[in-house]
């Protein structure tokens, strides 16, 4: 995979030459400076960027031969997504904010209302906040309003989910225990998590460590207390990045999110 922005004349190449794969149910962490592209890098697995060069496959489809409406399918249907800043509405109550996603489902994820609110009422017990339903954002910790964040991103089921710095504005306590639920959803629910960091200790905390440095990615291995358990079959690779061919611009290849 490859990814370069352009100023006038000035080129900034961000990633280059990154391949992998994420395996089906895996728990991976993704650390670097700031800066240094893994926001970018989750940015296109997610569908929410297809300005690289290279080919992203998840879940067995190449992302960048999706239309417009499709990847937005993608994106509601398949993915969570979870960011360092909680973006829930203070407007609105707190099954209000889970339920959100409701609002754009098509075809058979399409529910009324009442089935919304029994579903967000469902993922706020995952997420041990089912008395906080109808409680408005200001009124929460950041701690449980990422919880909430995250119980909105489990609103569809998604296999996989994608966290870019979902601890940044939390303290170590608070952090340690959001980063416990993710495991959670992991071993329970078989999500594959991929969380971007740049600290060490929430790294340490998932069984696979990626690392990007000077616009490159690499494979830190897996956590030897705590190794992934085997699949009983090859999967698809969840996320896989290949190196776009030289004629061509910078292009990312992710495949699926399964082993």
């Amino acid at each position: 995979m490859r990814k370069a922005y352009k100023t006038g004349k000035l080129v900034n190449e961000v990633l280059r030459d990154v391949e992998f794969e994420i395996g089906d149910g895996e728990f991976v962490s993704i650390i670097g400076p700031s800066g240094s592209g893994k926001t970018t890098l989750l940015h296109a697995i997610g569908g929410l960027d297809r300005d690289y060069g290279g080919e992203i496959e998840v879940d067995g489809r190449s992302l960048r031969s999706l239309s417009d409406v499709e990847l937005s399918d993608y994106r509601n249907r398949f993915v969570g997504f979870v960011f360092q800043s909680f973006y829930l509405l203070p407007h609105l109550t707190v099954v209000e904010n889970v339920a959100l996603p409701a609002l754009f489902a098509r075809g058979d994820r399409t529910v009324d209302d009442d089935a919304a609110r029994r579903r967000a009422q469902e993922v706020l017990d995952e997420v041990e906040l089912g008395t906080r339903g109808d409680s408005k954002p200001t009124m929460l910790s950041g701690g449980q309003r990422q919880r909430v964040a995250i119980a909105r991103a489990l609103f569809h089921r998604p296999k996989l989910m994608l966290c870019d710095e979902p601890t940044g504005n939390l303290d170590s306590k608070m952090g340690t225990q959001i980063v416990g639920l993710f495991r959670k959803l992991n071993r329970d629910a078989g999500i594959t998590v991929v969380i971007v960091t740049h600290d060490p200790k929430i790294s340490a905390a998932t069984e696979r460590h990626l690392r990007v440095e000077d616009g490159q990615l690499f494979d830190d291995g897996r956590t030897a207390a705590e190794p992934a358990a085997p699949a009983a079959e090859p999967a698809a690779p969840a996320a896989a990045a290949e190196p776009a061919a030289e004629a061509e611009p910078a292009r990312a290849d992710d495949r699926e999110v399964s082993p």
